[in-house]
């Protein structure tokens, strides 16, 4: 347990330098763009020079870089994300409001491409090169090919707009309705998760047919026990190393493709907020986003890191 411990706790103290590292890169970016928060601020209102020069002043903007990028990471520490241009309100209060939305995305998002890539990656290789194979891998090819935003479009066109088996699109939260927030998420989550389970699909079937071809698994079964008992307690376990590896590095593309997937389906989540603060000139509010969504990445890719300590006990004698 105690090697356990010590892996964990290099992981965690990696995440210092890489959040550093994050913050650094979207403070630069965002301090080089054209978008000035001073103009931002008084859009609309035709501020005068001495105006914009005293805002710039109270908020830190004529300090040299350096130092504005200590202060800025204080207010960081503090959860203080700034202000938006737009409504005068802490960025930190929309994030709240909008990040539980992009998470119950994500996350059904993921759920449904696990269990579909298992499903679909188990049957493959038990059957392999038999027709369910044969239409698994199809299927797993045309998926992976096929953009998530075609998807949803289809998935709007097909089974919303013509049969009007679900909305088109909005939100209805799970406190009120737990079926219309079901109706409201299938579509989205759906599309959001099909090219990652196609994908995730292709690598389960590899690794559980190369896991098959070994002696323990011929043993075992020789022995008498039963095929799914085999798979299911010792090959699927030992075939999931490298399916999580992919799954880790899939998670960005969740995240970024909740962006497009809730602008399609306009549901108010993180994906919203920056596609309207980025057409509203807001750069506070950008920058929040993209800090929290960064953030969240690399937290689930801690959560990976963990998963593969359970799953693969050779990692831990390492």
């Amino acid at each position: 347990m105690t090697a356990v411990v010590r892996i964990l706790l290099r992981r965690v103290a990696l995440l210092v330098p890489l959040l550093l590292g994050i913050v650094l890169f979207v403070f630069l970016v965002m301090r080089f763009s054209d978008v000035d928060p001073a103009s931002a601020f008084f859009q609309g209102a035709n501020p005068t020079p001495g105006q914009l020069h005293d805002f710039r002043e109270r908020n830190g903007l004529l300090d040299p870089l350096p130092l504005r990028y200590v202060h800025f990471v204080g207010d960081l520490l503090h959860g203080d994300l700034g202000t938006s241009a737009l409504t005068r309100a802490p960025v930190v209060d929309q994030v709240t409001t909008a990040l539980p939305l992009t998470l119950q995305l994500t996350f059904l998002g993921l759920a449904l491409a696990v269990v579909l890539a298992l499903a679909g990656g188990v049957t493959a290789a038990v059957y392999r090169d038999r027709p369910a194979d044969q239409v698994i891998r199809v299927v797993s090819l045309v998926g992976v090919a096929a953009p998530g935003f075609w998807l949803a479009l289809l998935m709007i066109q097909y089974l919303a707009v013509d049969r009007g088996w679900f909305p088109t699109g909005g939100y209805v939260n799970p406190a009120d309705s737990l079926a219309g927030w079901l109706r409201t998420m299938a579509l989205p989550a759906f599309a959001l998760s099909l090219p990652v389970a196609a994908q995730l699909t292709r690598i389960v079937r590899t690794s559980v047919v190369e896991e098959l071809d070994k002696d323990y698994v011929r043993t075992a079964i020789g022995s008498g026990l039963p095929p799914r008992v085999v798979v299911g307690r010792n090959v699927l376990r030992n075939a999931l190393v490298n399916p999580l590896t992919v799954l880790g590095l899939r998670v960005g593309y969740l995240l970024g493709g909740a962006v497009v997937i809730e602008t399609i389906f306009s549901l108010p989540g993180m994906g919203k907020l920056m596609i309207d603060a980025v057409q509203n000139g807001d750069p506070a509010v950008v920058q929040g986003v993209v800090l929290t969504t960064a953030t969240g990445f690399v937290v689930v890719n801690l959560v990976i890191d963990i998963l593969y300590l359970l799953v693969n006990p050779r990692l831990r004698a390492a």
